[in-house]
């Protein structure tokens, strides 16, 4: 999928694309904004497919692609357009060169098409893709049990400088939050879920409140970048 792209010159544009092969890879589509180009439709954030490269000096050169998703739909909807583009933004940001990223990319396409679908509401989309990038990453906070005693009963409160879940007898520490039961079940539900699965509940107004508030508070912790696209939203 490309995640980025930057014009060179021009004519040309610099696509960072994210594969399941080789990771995020840059790679140069000669002649994009030329009138007429092959790869002027493709060469655009969203674009899901298999891109044919070859090896340049510094990048690959795109020599041809095969197009599955434009996800056109994004565009009628300009919320869709800054939580899609977040989803970019994140994965660029946790993307490594030479490294696979099947899941990943399998994890951004669900996300965009449960945005897309309308079933779901976006914070909801954007709580389950920020958690489940976060497992991926291997960075994820500890929710099951107490991360200062190990207990896995009566936990109250999640704190993001614990990094995880705590215990009513251990909470509460300094700036924690209050955690409500079903915002935990649904927690341990994303980070032990198979990705396919991951769109197949929803929650209510004062849990996903909740959610948004933890995930929100642990990026802050723990993320060193501010989005462009969440000082939009």
């Amino acid at each position: 999928m490309v995640i980025n792209t930057i014009t060179v010159g021009e004519y040309d544009k610099r696509l960072t694309i994210l594969t399941k092969e080789k990771g995020r890879i840059q790679a140069f589509a000669r002649g994009a904004k030329r009138q007429g180009s092959l790869f002027s439709a493709v060469s655009n954030p969203f674009v899901f497919g298999r891109f044919y490269l070859r090896n340049g000096k510094n990048a690959y050169n795109l020599a041809k692609s095969e197009v599955t998703d434009y996800f056109e739909e994004m565009s009628s909807d300009l919320d869709k357009v800054y939580y899609g583009s977040y989803f970019l933004e994140l994965a660029d940001y946790y993307g490594v060169e030479n490294q696979e990223a099947t899941e990943q990319l399998n994890l951004i396409y669900m996300s965009l098409k449960a945005l897309l679908s309308g079933n779901y509401k976006p914070e909801l989309v954007r709580v389950i893709y920020e958690l489940k990038t976060l497992v991926i990453n291997g960075e994820y906070p500890q929710v099951f049990k107490c991360n200062i005693c190990g207990t896995d009963e009566n936990i109250k409160y999640f704190s993001s400088a614990k990094s995880g879940c705590i215990c009513e007898n251990c909470g509460p520490v300094a700036g924690s939050i209050t955690l409500a039961e079903s915002s935990l079940y649904t927690m341990q539900f994303i980070i032990s879920s198979p990705i396919r699965e991951l769109f197949s509940f929803k929650v209510t107004d004062s849990v996903l409140m909740n959610l948004e508030q933890i995930m929100k508070d642990y990026f802050k912790f723990y993320v060193d970048r501010k989005f462009r696209s969440l000082e939009f939203l």
